[in-house]
């Protein structure tokens, strides 16, 4: 027998899901907007969030943008829409101010490539190199590290040191292999990768070029090297859209993180946009940490305030210096 909504409810309650129940009537973009004006919050999403999330959110960008924009609000509490090294880069520059994330399992495989006590060993191994870390990674990367960067400033980041500067790249090696293509630099690189950006088939996006000859590859530099190698641009998530809207091409194949699509179907509607196939059964190329969060788990956690994500003082103090080198050189390049 079908139960009513208040038996539904009540039977969650007992089984110690009280904060997982959504009521199914409401109007969850209304009560999120109540809520922001309640708490005086923001919320920060990143590209690869699904659409309604991005609908929802204050700001939608990728990692450089999202990083600016946490140092920069006014918000008491950040609701940040992404995965969790991204939350924890909010706290890190935003420390008295309240950082929830939807769903605290969204994790990131990068990040998880490449673990504090393993690292620091490695780090040990070449003395006298700078360390520039990928952004996808955790605080105590970052604390293990002396710059930070991002797949929008990463070539400006590496451009900005010496020459005869020795540098260690971490985590991601995909990108490492990139940034010592285009800028020369000779890096020790530190073995991580996407599961996602690792996964499209070379294969399976030739037969598509094939099927749809006018449309352009783009990639995002996590992508490992030959399918790179196709690719007629090569940009961070932010450069990919805009490079959909100044090029006159109609069709375009997306090799990244479907979650831009949206966006870019919003900017250019009367252009078509093809997410680049995986080697994978289910044909799809989303990022299941990022799918993690919902629109009911935003409304729940502005809700209830959690959960909340927080970080050691300590930690904090060491981890902000990597970010805010960071932060002053793409200023200086007016990125």
């Amino acid at each position: 027998m079908a139960l009513s909504l208040a038996e539904a409810k009540s039977n969650l309650q007992s089984r110690g899901f009280l904060d997982t129940f959504v009521d199914p009537t409401l109007d969850l973009f209304a009560e999120i907007e109540k809520l922001k004006k309640e708490k005086n919050a923001v919320i920060l999403a990143h590209y690869y969030q699904d659409p309604d999330i991005q609908d929802i959110a204050d700001y939608v960008g990728d990692s450089l943008g999202l990083s600016q924009q946490a140092a920069q609000t006014d918000a008491d509490v950040i609701v940040f829409a992404g995965v969790h090294f991204m939350a924890e880069t909010a706290k890190i520059l935003s420390p008295d101010k309240t950082v929830l994330l939807p769903d605290l399992k969204a994790g990131c495989s990068l990040a998880d490539s490449c673990p504090p006590d393993k690292f620091e060993a490695f780090k040990k191994l070449y003395p006298g190199h700078i360390v520039v870390t990928y952004v996808n990674c955790t605080a105590e990367i970052k604390a293990l590290s002396d710059i930070v960067c991002t797949s929008t400033n990463a070539v400006q980041i590496i451009e900005s040191i010496p020459k005869d500067q020795p540098i260690i790249f971490a985590p991601d090696k995909n990108l490492g292999a990139y940034l010592i293509k285009k800028t020369g630099r000779d890096m020790v690189l530190w073995d991580g990768a996407c599961m996602v950006h690792e996964i499209f088939s070379l294969e399976k996006i030739t037969r598509l070029q094939e099927r749809h000859p006018h449309a352009v590859l783009i990639a995002h530099p996590e992508c490992e090297a030959p399918i790179l190698d196709k690719a007629a641009y090569i940009g961070s998530t932010a450069g990919l859209l805009k490079y959909t809207q100044v090029n006159d091409a109609k069709e375009f194949i997306v090799a990244t993180e479907a979650g831009i699509i949206h966006q870019m179907r919003k900017k250019s509607p009367n252009k078509t946009f093809i997410p680049a196939p995986p080697n994978n059964s289910c044909a799809c190329n989303d990022c299941p940490h990022m799918k993690l969060n919902t629109l009911e788990k935003v409304y729940l956690c502005m809700k209830y305030s959690s959960p909340e994500v927080n970080l050691e003082a300590d930690l904090i103090e060491r981890s902000k210096k990597s970010i805010e080198r960071m932060l002053d050189i793409s200023a200086r390049f007016g990125l």
